[in-house]
């Protein structure tokens, strides 16, 4: 079946406001299922060209499909406040109800996202629209504090102020004066309303109730739609489809590959027939055919190898696909590893035993006096400390990749290996299999108040070729929960338990498991304001692997198939996107990364709008002072449909010192030659215990 060109639409919610949507209807009259992707990032040009490879397809299934622009965002109507904010959420319950009342629609609507439409959807899943029957959630979360994009394990990710950079860009675009005769006022008034995302985001450190509006791990029970949870072990978000079909009550089922932060269908990874997923899921759902999906494992997973030559840059990815008909799996079952001096081993080390000394393993940039001992939490015992540079994590590569145009992914971790604390196994004798969330248990002392660790899991190859599997990185006042932390008392022994995050991967014969352990991830964690010497109490100190057993595959892995033919955008290119990374070190000894991606400018044949944009980004830190740390981020837009032409330049900078954080950002826009508004914003919020 082929369908006609999408149309525009508006939706008219209760309070007078209108939101901008547009429309891809199946060739019949007779009423059809609907869905809904619902996101702030411009319908007309925005996601345009995603939107061209899923929604005609869809609709060629039998399916309206409506892509629909957030509040004060794209063409709609009204302010942008916030993400997934109580408007956007109310709205949308609207927006649902809506839909299901259009004579074309039967009264049955799913949704589809990924990222923000993937989080919306669950969040609007949890409040139950009547109508609302099947969701498809990709690369999102079940939890908005512990795995989103400003804090993991308590620790303040640089992407909080990096995402705070690129939404003020986003925001800073005019409507399209074609569908809107009031466009520049709209425009003028977004910018002046533009809220301080970042700023607002480091004023909640702690996992409290701003984090939990929208949480929908809150109430796993609230859910009753049937959710199919896509993820992909290259994107920031991995863990909430295991998360998913592990807690809810209602039909889920979680499927992850080695993709990145894309539908599967147009991944750099291993790309697959996503298409053919959400169909047969929503057919099952929406149309109520017995095709069996609810049959399917309760997780599909890729499991990974070790490649050749780790890279940031995209390619295929080594390994197989796996099905677990239930999730927690039997075939999963814990292997326990004990931290001794520089090893993994079954048995404790004899030497990391009560009084059997201390072990100090710091690089040159900072040496700090011994941790001292403490009778609290355990005795004196094998000790290691952890003081790295704070340059480690250059190999980490970008926080969520698919963002950037390329060379994004985690390189070769023998560089970021070699400065940090590494705990490794003997060359394996036989295979070994994991799938689910590795778990760190430690007993440290720190010799500061405030202080980080981020523990890394990679695969070893006999050559020395370091493969990232999983990490995590933990603000150590954070042990004893994220709702309200507290200062280390220095030389205090506490506990943790850090879960890593969800992997699954195959080690083989020869290869060495590493646990690689620093108090620094720079770039993807800002730092701990001083730089901090933690003691890991060996004794007390394990790694609990989730080992897959399986002897031979026991089922049908339903493995997801190649991609098919899908359509694209028709748009005329008149700037080629690039992409560069650069790395260096300043005269002052700063470290620093530059990045540079161009994506190019097009034309839209369908309505002759012109789009174009490039970001800047720097990021630079000492080895021995975290307080240098810096981040800029330049953005700058171009729009032009015939003697109409309008430009965006926003300018996001980052700093801190020991008490607070400290944010600035500008905005000039242009109407042709004119500047049209230009505005600068300030912020310096205490930092507390980040």
């Amino acid at each position: 079946m082929t369908c006609p060109p999408p149309t525009d639409a508006w939706i008219a919610l209760p309070d007078g406001r209108r939101l901008a949507a547009r429309l891809w209807r199946p060739a019949t009259e007779t009423p059809a299922p609907a869905i809904l992707e619902y996101l702030p990032y411009r319908k007309r040009d925005g996601t345009a060209p995603r939107d061209a490879t899923t929604h005609p397809v869809f609709a060629a299934a039998g399916y309206v499909c409506i892509r629909v622009d957030v509040a004060g965002t794209g063409d709609s109507d009204g302010l942008f406040d916030d993400e997934y904010s109580e408007q956007e959420l109310t709205d949308g319950e609207a927006v649902v109800a809506w839909i299901a009342r259009q004579p074309w629609c039967d009264g049955n609507v799913g949704m589809i996202g990924i990222s923000w439409g993937g989080f919306n959807g669950l969040q609007l899943a949890a409040r139950r629209p009547p109508a609302l029957k099947a969701i498809v959630t990709c690369c999102s979360t079940v939890d908005r504090y512990a795995d989103d994009i400003h804090y993991m394990g308590g620790c303040l990710l640089t992407d909080n102020f990096n995402w705070g950079a690129q939404m003020l860009a986003y925001q800073s675009r005019p409507p399209d004066p074609a569908l809107r005769g009031d466009w520049r006022e709209r425009w003028i008034e977004r910018i002046e309303a533009l809220p301080f995302l970042a700023a607002r985001w480091l004023d909640h450190s702690v996992r409290d109730a701003y984090w939990r509006h929208g949480s929908v791990c809150e109430d796993w029970q609230a859910i009753n739609a049937a959710v199919l949870a896509v993820g992909g072990w290259a994107d920031a978000y991995v863990n909430a489809p295991l998360a998913l079909a592990a807690n809810l009550s209602a039909p889920a089922k979680a499927l992850i590959g080695p993709w990145e932060h894309k539908y599967p269908h147009i991944a750099r990874i291993n790309p697959a027939d996503f298409h053919g997923e959400v169909i047969d899921w929503f057919d099952r759902w929406l149309k109520g055919e017995p095709n069996g999906v609810e049959r399917l494992p309760a997780c599909r997973a890729f499991i990974q190898e070790h490649d050749a030559s780790p890279s940031p840059r995209y390619g295929p990815r080594s390994g197989r696909w796996i099905g677990e008909a239930a999730w927690p799996s039997p075939n999963v079952v814990p292997r326990v590893l004990h931290l001794g001096a520089g090893r993994l081993s079954a048995a404790p080390d004899s030497n990391s035993r009560e009084g059997a000394g201390e072990r100090v393993v710091t690089t040159p940039c900072h040496v700090d006096s011994a941790v001292p001992d403490s009778n609290v939490g355990g005795g004196a015992g094998g000790r290691t400390v952890v003081a790295t540079p704070h340059y480690v994590g250059l190999a980490a590569a970008c926080f969520c990749p698919g963002i950037r145009i390329d060379n994004e992914l985690a390189a070769d971790q023998a560089p970021d290996d070699a400065a940090s604390v590494c705990f490794d196994t003997d060359a394996l004798e036989a295979p070994l299999e994991l799938l689910g969330r590795p778990v760190v248990e430690i007993a440290f002392s720190a010799d500061r108040p405030v202080a980080q660790l981020c523990f890394r899991l990679c695969d070893v190859a006999p050559g020395g070729e370091s493969q990232r599997i999983t990490y995590r990185a933990f603000n150590l006042t954070h042990h004893a929960g994220s709702g309200s932390p507290a200062a280390i008392e220095p030389g205090r022994i506490c506990h943790a338990r850090i879960a890593l995050n969800e992997c699954a991967h195959r080690l083989r014969i020869g290869h060495r498991l590493r646990l690689a352990v620093s108090t620094s991830y720079w770039p993807v964690v800002w730092p701990a304001p001083v730089a901090a010497a933690v003691a890991l109490h060996l004794s007390q100190c394990r790694l609990v692997l989730p080992e897959r057993r399986v002897s031979g595959e026991v089922m049908d892995p339903a493995a997801p198939g190649d991609p098919i033919d899908f359509p694209v955008q028709a748009a005329e290119i008149l700037r080629e996107p690039a992409n560069r990374t650069e790395r260096g070190i300043a005269p002052d000894g700063a470290h620093v990364l530059e990045t540079s991606d161009d994506f190019g400018a097009s034309r839209d044949p369908a309505h002759e709008l012109e789009t174009g944009s490039h970001v800047a980004q720097r990021y630079s830190i000492h080895p021995d002072d975290p307080l240098s740390a810096r981040h800029e981020a330049r953005w700058r837009y171009e729009f032009r449909r015939g003697d109409w032409r309008v430009r965006i330049h926003s300018e996001s900078v980052m700093t801190s010192d020991a008490d607070s954080f400290h944010l600035a950002r500008e905005v000039t826009a242009w109407e042709g030659e004119t500047i049209a508004i230009a505005r600068k914003w300030e912020e310096h919020i205490p930092r507390g215990l980040s």
